[in-house]
């Protein structure tokens, strides 16, 4: 095979167990979002609009919906002979096999895939981010500075910073302090678990780091440390646009409501960078003489009888007469019956609330309501 110049590959095995009853039966970066959209088709068509073709996708938790919507990749234009998308789960070996372990891990398991393709950087994804990003201007910046690794960082809050990973840099952009969690961060320059590596600096770390029983596997906690305490060159890429990490219940509802309103925080409609998916072909959304919709996100297949305000209706999604839905995400195919009142509330796929039912509550003291998938709300159940 060819040699590349860059290949990703793309941590997506995670459980996301903060999303509760949305990843009770799937991977998080498999969670719907945004209407048609799933989460990992955030990071895969950065990579198609990026340049980037070859994407190894590691998989874990529940794989079994993320395997089937990735498919061949030609949602993203990802399916081209040489490159494309490739699916790499744990398996087994002469010498046994395992889950992985790490972040770290799961990429050292799957050295061989990288060997194949042979590139000269490999770009190091998480599948469960929102943002837009060219790969291609961070390649460039890595090259300029002659790095071993880049890390993609974004300015937080200074209130917020020690939630995250902290780099510390100086002011050619080289890091030379890196802080998971601090207490008292002397920076506020957040990891975005975005990183390009020189490809043979990356396989003989990940070799070392599998022989050391005392290493976690992870990138944050092992792999950057011990390259930085090696010496090596570690560079910044300062990122400002929009970046979420959808992780709790709270915070998947608020992002989706950023998509909602005449200027909204993140542009899903960009012609220039557009994010792609492999939804379903569907029927257009029909709204009944009686259906209402205002500052509404409404993918295809949807029925709307009743009145549906400030929300996100995904694929197949029901609305019925006399029903109220207001600040609330339906995924795809989540049924509303008559009748029914749902505010500030989250609906799995193909969940269901019966006649005259209500869910949720307009006092934003109060958690957002979350119904699992397959799920039905009855009387008495809400």
């Amino acid at each position: 095979m060819s040699k590349k110049e860059c290949i990703a590959m793309l941590l997506a095995g995670g459980q996301g167990s903060r999303l509760g009853a949305l990843t009770s039966n799937v991977a998080k970066p498999a969670v719907s979002f945004g209407g048609k959209f799933r989460i990992i088709d955030f990071a895969l068509s950065n990579c198609a609009n990026s340049g980037i073709n070859t994407v190894g996708v590691l998989t874990q938790y529940r794989p079994y919906l993320l395997h089937s919507y990735i498919g061949t990749g030609e949602a993203w234009n990802l399916d081209e002979r040489g490159g494309g998308v490739a699916i790499l789960p744990p398996f087994a070996t002469q010498t046994g096999g395992a889950w992985y372990e790490g972040t770290a891990d799961a990429v050292t398991q799957n050295l061989g895939y990288i060997e194949q393709n042979d590139p000269e950087y490999v770009l190091i994804l998480s599948g469960d981010q929102l943002y837009r990003m060219d790969y291609s201007d961070m390649l460039a910046t890595h090259k300029a500075n002659n790095a071993d690794l880049t890390i993609a960082v974004m300015p937080v809050p200074w209130e917020e910073a020690s939630r995250f990973g902290i780099l510390t840099a100086d002011p050619d952009g080289r890091i030379t302090k890196f802080s998971e969690k601090p207490k008292k961060p002397d920076s506020n320059l957040a990891s975005m678990g975005i990183y390009i590596f020189n490809a043979d600096l990356l396989v003989n770390t990940l070799r070392e780091d599998a022989n050391d029983q005392n290493s976690s596997h992870d990138f944050g906690g092992d792999i950057i440390p011990k390259l930085l305490a090696d010496g090596k060159r570690l560079f910044t890429y300062k990122f400002e646009g929009f970046w979420r990490d959808v992780g709790t219940i709270s915070s998947y509802h608020e992002t989706s409501m950023d998509l909602l309103g005449p200027n909204p925080a993140f542009d899903i409609f960009s012609t220039d960078f557009p994010i792609m998916s492999n939804a379903s072909t569907r029927p257009p959304a029909f709204v009944g003489k009686d259906g209402t919709i205002d500052d509404c996100l409404v993918a295809n297949g949807c029925q709307v009888y009743g009145t549906v305000k400030h929300s996100i209706l995904s694929t197949d999604a029901y609305v019925g007469e006399r029903a109220t839905v207001i600040d609330s995400v339906l995924l795809p195919g989540a049924v509303v019956k008559d009748g029914a009142n749902v505010v500030r509330a989250i609906l799995g796929e193909n969940s269901v609330v019966e006649e005259n039912v209500s869910v949720g509550s307009v006092d934003t003291t109060k958690d957002t309501a979350v119904i699992g998938n397959d799920v039905v709300v009855g009387k008495g159940e809400n």
